[in-house]
Order: C-alpha cells, then sequence, then structure tokens
C-alpha cells in the first residue's frame, strides 16, 4: 500500500506480527534471488512507545527528536498521533511541515543556527527555538524578531552516552548576562531547556537539571521575562536492557516536576525523545555476500574454526552510529538458528575499507551464501546517518501495522481513549 505516495505499507493479518511478515519477505526474496539489504519498521510498536510515555510521563509533551531517525514512516505516524517535533536544521522542519504538521508542533531546538535556516524558521512562522549565547539572541532579534526563545542551559551530563552540554548549553553563570540582554533587545524568552545526554544512564541527572532550570526561571520572570514552558530534552532509552528504564527516569521526573514546576504553577512541559520512539520498531535483514574461513594468522586459532563472513550492510550504511556506541553492537540472529554448532565470526560490511568491520568474536552457526541475518534494535540513528559510500545504498525501509491501528491512524490525530483500546 502506497501511503499518500510518501512510504510503502504492509498492513498485517489479524493474529499476524511484523516479524511474521519479515521472515515471509526474506523468503520470497530468496526464492527470486533478491537478496539486498532492508529494514522491516513495525508503526505498531512506534504506537505503543507512545502509549507507554503518556503513561508514565502524563505532564510532558513529547517532540520527537527528527534526527534520530527520519524515515518518512515514522514521521507520518507521529504526526497522526500529535506529537511535536525537535527539528535541527532547516531540512528537518522541511520534512515535518511537509507532512502539514503546524509551525507551533516544531521547537527549533538548535543553539547555533545558521543564519538561512532561521530566516526560514521566520518565514514559516516556527517560532519556538533554543539559544544558548548572546550571538543568538543578537540573530534573533535582527532576523526573527517574533521567536519564542528558551534558553538552553548546560547540565551534568557525565553519566550519558554521549555528553552534549560540552558543545550546547549556557553555563548558569552566564544565564543572568543572557536573560538581560534578551530584555535590552527586546527578545521574548519563554522558558529553559536542557538536555541531560543521549543515552542517560541516572535518573538524578534530570532532577538536577530540573533544579537549576527552577532558578533559572526565577531569575527570568525577576527581569521580566514571562517563563511559561520547560523543555527536558531527551536521554531517554531506546529499550529495557540498555540500563535505566522509562519508568525508572520517569518516577525521578515526575517527582522533580511536582516539586519545582507543579501542576498549578501555569509552566508547560515538553521533551524531545529520539532512540525512545524508534529503536525497538526497526529490524535489519542482511544477508551473506560473501565466506571465508579464516587462517591462524587472520584471527583463527589452531585447532578451532574462525568463519569470516561479508554482509551487505555496514559500517558505511544503517551501522555507521556504532562507531559512537561504547559498547559492542549487539549480535545477530541468523534467521534459521535449528541447533547447528556456533563458530566464532568475524564479520565484515559490503565496502571495500578495512574499517567497514562489524565484529570480530560473533558466535554464529555456519553459514552459506544468501542467508539471512537479522539485527533488531537497530531504530535509532541508523538510517539518518547512513552513507551511499562506495556505491552502496542504505537498505530501503519496508513498513508494517496492525490493521485495527491503521484504521484508527488514518483518522489523524487519535483520541486518546482510541489509543488506549485492548484492540489495538
Amino acid at each position: 500500500m502506497d501511503v499518500e505516495g510518501r512510504f510503502q505499507l504492509a498492513v498485517l493479518q489479524e493474529g499476524q506480527s511484523s516479524q511474521d511478515w519479515l521472515e515471509r519477505e526474506t523468503e520470497e526474496r530468496s526464492r527470486v534471488g533478491r537478496q539486498d539489504a532492508f529494514l522491516v519498521a513495525d508503526l505498531g510498536e512506534v504506537v505503543l512507545q507512545h502509549q507507554r510515555w503518556h503513561a508514565a510521563l502524563p505532564r510532558v509533551r513529547p517532540f520527537y527528536a527528527v534526527k534520530c531517525n527520519s524515515s518518512p514512516g515514522v514521521l507520518w505516524t507521529l504526526a497522526q498521533l500529535g506529537t511535536g517535533f525537535d527539528c535541527a536544521s532547516q531540512g528537518e522542519m522541511q520534512l515535518v511541515l511537509a507532512l502539514g504538521v503546524p509551525a507551533h508542533r516544531i521547537v527549533f531546538a538548535q543553539p547555533c543556527k545558521q543564519l538561512s535556516h532561521l530566516q526560514f524558521a521566520a518565514k514559516h512562522d516556527v517560532q519556538l527555538a533554543t539559544f544558548d549565547s548572546q550571538e543568538e539572541l543578537r540573530q534573533a532579534a535582527l532576523h526573527h524578531p517574533r521567536a519564542q526563545l528558551l534558553l538552553r542551559i548546560a547540565t551534568d551530563d557525565s553519566t550519558s552516552m554521549y555528553r552534549l552540554s560540552v558543545k550546547s548549553g549556557a553555563p548558569l553563570g552566564e544565564c543572568g548576562h543572557l536573560l538581560e540582554l534578551a530584555r535590552e533587545l527586546g527578545v521574548e524568552v519563554i522558558g529553559v531547556s536542557f538536555h541531560v545526554g543521549s543515552g542517560c544512564q541516572d535518573p538524578q541527572a534530570f532532577s538536577l537539571a530540573m533544579a537549576d532550570a527552577r532558578s533559572i526561571f526565577t531569575l527570568g520572570q525577576q527581569l521580566g521575562h514571562s517563563m511559561t514552558l520547560l523543555d527536558i530534552g531527551g536521554g531517554f532509552p531506546g529499550t529495557d536492557h540498555t540500563g535505566v528504564t522509562l519508568e525508572e527516569l520517569a518516577v525521578v521526573i515526575n517527582t522533580a516536576l511536582e516539586l519545582h514546576f507543579p501542576a498549578g504553577s501555569g509552566v508547560e512541559v515538553i521533551s524531545e525523545p529520539g532512540r525512545y520512539y524508534v529503536t525497538s520498531a526497526f529490524t535489519l535483514a542482511a544477508s551473506v555476500i560473501g565466506k571465508k574461513e579464516a587462517a591462524p594468522c587472520l584471527g583463527g586459532t589452531e585447532g578451532e574454526r574462525h568463519l569470516v563472513y561479508h554482509i551487505n550492510d555496514g559500517l558505511f550504511g544503517s551501522f555507521n552510529f556504532t562507531r559512537l556506541e561504547k559498547d559492542k553492537y549487539a549480535q545477530p540472529s541468523p534467521l534459521s538458528q535449528d541447533g547447528r554448532p556456533l563458530y566464532p565470526s568475524t564479520v565484515w560490511g559490503p565496502t571495500c575499507c578495512p574499517y567497514d568491520l562489524l565484529s570480530t568474536d560473533w558466535l554464529l552457526p555456519e553459514l552459506e551464501l544468501g542467508d539471512w541475518l537479522l539485527f533488531f534494535d537497530h531504530g535509532a540513528y541508523s538510517i539518518s546517518m547512513a552513507s551511499h559510500f562506495n556505491g552502496f545504498a542504505p537498505p530501503p525501509v519496508l513498513y508494517t501495522v496492525p490493521r485495527l491501528l491503521w484504521k484508527c491512524l488514518q483518522k489523524r490525530l487519535l483520541a486518546a481513549e482510541e489509543l488506549s483500546s485492548p484492540e489495538i
């Protein structure tokens, strides 16, 4: 099914799962000799994450971080659900606006903006934006005087996978000067934003950041700014097996909100989840395109087989983001396990580059050319960071959705009671 000319969608029959559909698709591709790598996105999983978010954080409105995965099916689904969008560039704003999302559901969450991108935001009435320097204030005053700005503050993100405050966020000691300058320039500051780092492992990072934000709210109000919006950024996990869970974070966040920004305070709260929404929704299917047996001098061990495989996706494709991950990427699952013995295996991507190496020690059964490997939890920063190096295109995305959910999504902007239906 072609959805508004944007993406191809398979509507699942009752009792059929996205995994069932994927296995059938690989069988059909093998039958006709069409074994290019591809991704399957379960849009039902995206909706389940949305339900879970609202149950855990009812006061926090999600503005999805487009940079994490900008595939059209994901953006379309989230637009139907009524989420906001965190955009970092003109290109990302264009993607979201093209879906019919109104400008007030976009936050231009890029503290350092290219002038033409800021002018694009002004032209299209995207008013909500972040800043962390006096240069950004002056640029907004000249080129986007109707902007409603959030002061991005630095946080302690030392326990996070990626520390973002090393690049963005004003130190607390500079915030008073920035708020005074904004008043002098006639620029409207309506609140504070922060980001505790991607892959946050310490829930207390949110509590500490909110205490800092409260002090800046008070300072802003004393200087005459109408402080009505708090953006608590991202850092939320994509799965429950990478450390802290959403619910564990939510306990700390909800407590800190009640302490510093209680429900009757008149402060709206938003956030910028990215990997939370898409990690578990995507599975990569890649096939074996090359096979060797490693000699001892090439990684093998005397008396032990060590197999070497090449597959048709790698570090220059949808695995690009794994260069940045601290831990090794999760071992793939062969489409057919059937109790075969496992061997230590080296797995290369398809390009000529010697850095295109996925692992030297995955335990895999002996595979043959054309066999499929499945990589689960593959939705975050995979497509958005992929390249066309060596002429290998990133894997295309095929979308699935349960039939009952599809009927609801077609209505646009689902009501909360529809989403909570046990049939969906």
